[in-house]
């Protein structure tokens, strides 16, 4: 880095600071004609964790939470997570989040380097080497569905090297096709910097890759789907969800019950989603996810996600499966299936790809409740078409609703009135575990 500028900062944080404000902010003058900007982050990280971000002058340039100590951002290329594109001149932010801070101090410094940065795997939007080859895609399910309509199996919530997963964007691609799944949200926290590289990542896979953003933040996390540009996550949620629906996306709840990052953000207004249905329900004999739903909004479209970053986690991609009814206005999804869909691109005046007719079309079924979550791909589901329940391979199964009615399963294809009223119903086993939901 010939010439490069260098710049050092170190400081105590207290639990007072954490107290005070989530966020610190470090300015950082950037000189005219600045060919990169590389920051690094030193801690004791058993004595807290801080989160690691960038601004500009004219806005957000990337995120990567507490995934990465180190960030490079240059006109060309960029760390994932963060923003490839001219430096323009002006105060920049080194930002930190201050998620944890144990008493009575954690001491931390920030190394930051302006000039040429140095090429490597940190900067590199793929790996080294030859992708592996696709797997053979599963056999497709095809649910019972009215001519011109088409069941899609995905799930809402996966993770790559962009925010804290560790698969590539065409590696995660490949999971899908591998788990039988026609489509998929890629929901990196707090960054869009993935949102370039998706279509053309579905398209060789022959999956449909929803672009979506984690917004994250100490008091919960709600997923925005959508080619909708980045979602300030430092508003309150209610511009959240103001300014997702202004923009022609939807807004999800994410694991409301999940631990130390359950749902606490206050609202006014309620989004369309909310994901009833995580990776961490793992005793379906636990009422609280149900009763979570009836108390917040029975009227709420439930969805599932997996909430995948990598295989050793045991959460394996399409568990929970959600399906949504989907309908292609020139029939080619429902004749030729959603690899071909995920292929077809609209393009731009420049010919920069833009989000496709196969991602609108998932996200038209969501928008309209049109949704079915069950445990996987390949077990019960319970489908609500018209004025009918629809449970499928669920024989010897009990379908159960609000009214406390319980009604026995028999068949491969049972048909059962439908409630008038919005909110749960769900397929449960002997010993009372949730096997498929609607709402």
């Amino acid at each position: 880095m010939s010439g490069a500028r260098r710049i050092a900062h170190s400081r105590i944080f207290t639990p007072e600071d954490r107290a005070a404000s989530p966020y610190f902010y470090l300015p950082i003058d950037v000189p005219v004609g600045c060919a990169g900007l590389t920051v690094e982050l030193d801690y004791d990280r058993s004595v807290g964790v801080l989160d690691l971000g960038c601004f500009g002058p004219n806005g957000f340039r990337g995120w990567s939470g507490g995934a990465r100590s180190r960030y490079a951002i240059s006109p060309s290329a960029a760390t994932p997570g963060y923003l490839p594109g001219e430096l323009e001149p002006g105060e920049w932010s080194v930002v930190l989040g201050l998620h944890r801070v144990a008493a009575p101090r954690l001491r931390w410094r920030v190394d930051v380097t302006l000039g040429a940065i140095e090429s490597g795997e940190d900067v590199a939007p793929h790996r080294d080497g030859a992708l592996p080859p696709l797997p053979e895609r599963p056999p497709r399910r095809n649910l019972p569905a009215e001519p011109g309509w088409r069941w899609l199996a995905g799930d809402l919530h996966a993770h790559t090297v962009h925010s804290d997963g560790d698969r590539t964007i065409e590696e995660l691609a490949g999971l899908a096709a591998g788990a039988g799944l026609d489509f998929l949200a890629v929901t990196d926290h707090n960054t869009v910097s993935h949102h370039p590289l998706l279509a053309a990542a579905g398209a060789g896979a022959g999956v449909i890759l929803i672009p979506g953003q984690e917004l994250t933040t100490h008091r919960g996390h709600a997923n925005a789907f959508g080619d909708i540009g980045w979602i300030d996550f430092r508003e309150p949620a209610d511009a959240w969800v103001r300014e997702v629906a202004e923009r022609g996306g939807l807004l999800s709840v994410n694991h409301p019950l999940a631990s130390d990052c359950a749902w606490r953000e206050p609202l006014t207004v309620r989004p369309p989603l909310a994901e009833i249905w995580h990776w961490t329900w793992l005793d379906r004999r636990w009422g609280g996810p149900m009763a979570w739903w009836l108390a917040w909004d029975p009227a709420t479209v439930p969805v599932g996600g997996s909430d995948f970053h990598r295989p050793d986690q045991g959460r394996p991609l399409g568990q929970p499966t959600t399906w949504v009814l989907c309908e292609d206005s020139d029939g080619r999804t429902a004749q030729n299936g959603p690899e071909e869909a995920a292929g077809r691109t609209a393009r731009n005046s420049s010919g920069r790809a833009t989000r496709s007719d196969a991602v609108d079309m998932v996200l038209a079924g969501l928008a309209g409740g049109r949704t079915s979550v069950s445990m996987g791909r390949d077990g019960p589901v319970l489908l609500r078409q018209g004025d009918e329940l629809l449970a499928i391979d669920a024989d010897g199964t009990v379908l159960a609703d609000l009214s406390g009615r319980r009604r026995m399963v028999r068949g491969a294809s049972a048909p059962f009135p439908a409630p008038n009223e919005p909110g749960p119903n769900w397929l449960e086993d002997d010993q009372t575990a949730v096997l498929a939901l609607c709402g």
